[in-house]
């Protein structure tokens, strides 16, 4: 993969995260800005670097984290109250991110496919943050949910430091708002 140094730095943004949210689970409460390998939209296909996704509202990080395809399909959007048994936590940005911008053409421009930032399948993502990763200075990448096509950013390991989150982190079935995002969303919370 060939990455034009034009087009990197005309797709080049200053953002600050402050109140993004990421959701985590309850064991990971006390470590909310803790990064592991998975095997996600832009993780390392060969678990050379981590990552730590934000999403810009809470609806957004809750169809992202939670919902994601699993209802495909499904007329009935049913989803058990434990499910919500996790934690959020709201990021703090003291100094804005350096990110790779792939919200609207960038993928285009850089030749790559739009798969990478918008597919259900994850390969080419992974193998395009693997180049940035390894070829740039970039702190992470600024993509659009495709599921609620509202900003979300993949922040790399090694950005994660200028990073702060508030804490305690907060419970998910506690959030004041949680019912107009279930509404949104068009989920009903059911007990088991």
């Amino acid at each position: 993969m060939t990455l034009d140094k034009a087009v990197l730095q005309r797709l080049a943004v200053r953002a600050d995260v402050t109140d993004y949210v990421r959701i985590i689970s309850r064991a990971h409460a006390a470590t909310p800005l803790g990064t592991g390998f998975g095997k996600t939209r832009f993780s390392s296909p060969r678990d050379k670097f981590r990552l730590l996704y934000l999403a810009q509202d809470p609806a957004t990080a809750i169809a992202e984290t939670i919902v994601r395809d699993r209802f495909q399909g499904k007329a009935e959007r049913l989803i058990l109250r434990e499910e919500f048994d996790r934690y959020s936590a709201v990021i703090r940005n003291p100094s804005p991110l350096f990110l790779l911008d792939l919200r609207h053409e960038g993928a285009n421009l850089l030749g790559v496919s739009t798969d990478a930032v918008r597919a259900r399948a994850q390969a080419s993502g992974r193998r395009l943050s693997q180049e940035i990763y390894d070829r740039t200075d970039f702190d992470g990448i600024l993509y659009m949910s495709r599921i609620t096509n509202k900003q979300c950013v993949a922040v790399y390991d090694r950005a994660t430091a200028s990073l702060e989150a508030d804490s305690p982190a907060w419970d998910l079935i506690r959030l004041s708002a949680l019912g107009p995002i279930l509404d949104a969303l068009h989920l009903t919370v059911i007990d088991r």
